[in-house]
């Protein structure tokens, strides 16, 4: 094999020198689940439309393909026809875009099927990441040839002139504004680049030594991982000026990504761990997450859980962190259960619900981790406590829902009943009961109306029974063709209605 066409992918894929940032040694205990195994040296990671995640397996000229839902193994292996693939993107079309760094090529890989699409497209210059433009379509980086191409999803050809950036360009992120920054690596700098016009915007931002990946932040501002410098720098977008130079992270940090909380998660390849920073105080957050060996990239699902690919471990850290509860609605139900709640949160996927420490059923979360539905065991009368656990952790809403005893309210009809005799006039009665014991509820308000109207309230005596006078509004009930006797129910009693019509004598 032709060693000079080899060398760029050493170059691509090999880790620095520690600086003077590295932490090696002194990470602490994180929330990582089980690592998922994956081909040989993986480095690159997507999501495709179904969920899922590929990884681009350099070492074994494959790609991976991890159910997202169970963080298992779904395919082992996916051939994609190319050498040492890299950084991937997906295409609005669905398919995936895989540079191959020694081979000179990019495999197109339709995600539906997982099988090519075609023949790779020729590319040379070892292309290293890609990314999706406003347009729909992928800019490549091309490491050794200082430049990034552009191919066109629709007909998989390469268009246009490579536009020519800083030394070693890798990393490529499109901001809001439709601007792309590309990570140039061997110039210590990162170029921006008018994506509807595919020309340079002014000279290259400085920022640390080597240069690897970028992330965008939703404040719109660009976080740039330099493996060297073993920092992270900011760049404003709005100004394309360097906004922090240098925000020190873990060693040899070569990925970057902001999950949907807002915070950017850098894989530390020189110390085995992910340094946290939050992108609204620009400072790291806690101690580094141990992972496997070498995590390289770092990929953020709409869920939040955090995937790091190890390039030396050949495997998938999984990190899901504990989970944040915000509410729960309704927050009161019938002690027998059944009623349907939703509970509010982040963090929430692959949750257990318990209420009052019993199992709810049900029990499903939405794409994103920040809703559950479930449905409530019975439960003693009085407040209980939700608890959520997932595989990050568990947390409780105390006394979040309250079991409250079903009642029952009958009326009693507004005039004369003849056979047997019995006189209801000239006043309206409801009675109040308890379901569970079958006794009356004293000392409860019960309101009356007729139509819109409200006729007025009586309280519950010892029987249960409230009474209000209708000789002045009866003409109204009688218009109306009767009356509602309502109870607003209490934290400890469920409401209840009855409805009562008029027997003419």
């Amino acid at each position: 094999m032709n060693t000079d066409v080899q060398a760029p992918a050493r170059e691509l894929l090999q880790i620095a020198t520690p600086s003077r940032h590295a932490t090696t040694g002194q990470v602490a205990a994180g929330p990582v689940d089980p690592t998922v195994p994956v081909g040989s040296n993986p480095v690159g990671l997507a999501f495709i439309p179904s969920g899922g995640l590929y990884v681009t397996n350099s070492g074994s000229n494959d790609v991976t393909l991890i159910n997202t839902s169970t963080d298992t193994v779904a395919i082992p292996s996916i051939p994609e026809g190319g050498t040492t693939p890299a950084w991937p993107a997906i295409a609005p079309n669905g398919n995936a875009y895989i540079p191959n760094n020694i081979s000179n090529n990019v495999s197109v890989m339709n995600t539906a099927t997982n099988t090519l699409v075609g023949a790779p497209i020729p590319l040379s210059g070892g292309p290293a990441a890609v990314a999706v433009i406003p347009s729909g379509d992928v800019y490549v980086s091309r490491f050794s040839a200082n430049s990034v191409s552009v191919i066109n999803t629709t007909t998989n050809l390469v268009v246009g002139v490579p536009i020519a950036v800083g030394s070693g360009p890798v990393g490529i992120a499109v901001a809001p504004n439709g601007n792309a920054y590309v990570a140039n690596r061997g110039s210590n700098s990162v170029s921006v680049i008018d994506t509807a016009t595919n020309t340079v915007m002014g000279a290259p931002i400085p920022v640390g030594s080597q240069p690897n990946w970028i992330a965008i932040a939703p404040n719109g501002h660009a976080y740039v991982a330099n493996i060297g410098s073993s920092d992270v720098t900011v760049i404003d977008t709005t100004t394309n000026t360097v906004l922090v130079p240098s925000i020190p992270v873990g060693s040899n940090p070569w990925g970057i990504a902001v999950g949907p909380d807002g915070n950017a998660y850098v894989a530390n390849r020189g110390s085995n761990s992910v340094s946290v920073i939050d992108t609204a105080t620009n400072t790291v957050v806690g101690a580094p997450i141990p992972v496997g060996s070498q995590p390289i990239t770092v990929a953020i699902a709409p869920n939040g859980k955090v995937y790091v690919a190890n390039i030396a471990s050949a495997n998938v850290s999984v990190i899901q962190f504990a989970p944040t509860l915000s509410g729960i609605s309704p927050n009161q139900g019938p002690t027998t259960g059944g009623t349907v709640v939703t509970i509010t949160g982040i963090n929430l996927t692959g949750a257990g619900v318990t209420i009052g420490g019993n199992p709810a059923t049900g029990v499903s979360v939405n794409a994103t981790g920040t809703q559950i539905t479930a449905t409530t065991p019975p439960g003693a009368p009085g407040p209980a406590t939700v608890t959520v656990t997932t595989p990050g952790g568990t947390a409780s809403l105390v006394n979040g829902f309250t079991y409250a005893v079903p009642t029952s309210l009958t009326a009693t009809p507004a005039l004369t009943k003849l056979f047997p005799p019995h006189v209801y006039y000239p006043f309206l009665n409801a009675t109040l009961t308890d379901l569970v014991t079958g006794l009356p509820v004293p000392g409860r308000t019960i309101t009356f109306s007729t139509g819109s109207q409200i006729l007025g309230s009586a309280t519950t005596n010892a029987q249960g029974i409230a009474q209000l006078p209708e000789a002045i509004t009866f003409p109204l009930i009688l218009a109306n063709g009767g009356y509602t006797a309502t109870f607003a129910g209490t934290p400890a009693l469920l409401p209840s209605t009855a409805i009562a019509g008029i027997i003419i004598p």
